[in-house]
């Protein structure tokens, strides 16, 4: 299954071509000009595009904020550092899941060790 994602721009920048290779559609908020923007404009411009957002910013995690269904998808991620592959891993992990679980509008929070999600 193609995903559609938008990388926020503090996912490392090697993450677009890996999912590319995969097969999904993807793009950055860094080729969109949302860096810098502010985390209302960078999920509206998700929903806009229908794209799943993937972040390590924690304020989208907040539901009072950004709950469930008021969105496409976000994917926070909760690395144990910021590397590329422990960045990757966790996506890839993400992507092994929407395999088998919905992601639309629902709220995953990915780490080593688990996926939380909110619906």
């Amino acid at each position: 299954m193609t995903l559609r994602f938008k990388l926020d721009e503090n996912i490392p920048r090697r993450v677009e071509p890996a999912l590319r290779d995969l097969g999904h559609d993807v793009e950055t908020a860094l080729s969109e000009g949302l860096a810098g923007a502010a985390d209302p404009d960078i999920l509206a411009a998700c929903k806009a595009e229908n794209r799943l957002l993937v972040t390590l910013d924690l304020d989208f995690s907040d539901i009072r904020v950004y709950p469930p269904g008021s969105h496409r998808g976000v994917w926070v991620l909760r690395p144990a550092d910021q590397a590329f592959t422990s960045v990757l891993n966790l996506v890839l992990a993400g992507v092994r899941l929407s395999a088998i679980e919905r992601t639309a509008g629902q709220l995953w929070v990915i780490d080593e060790k688990r996926v939380r999600i909110r619906e």
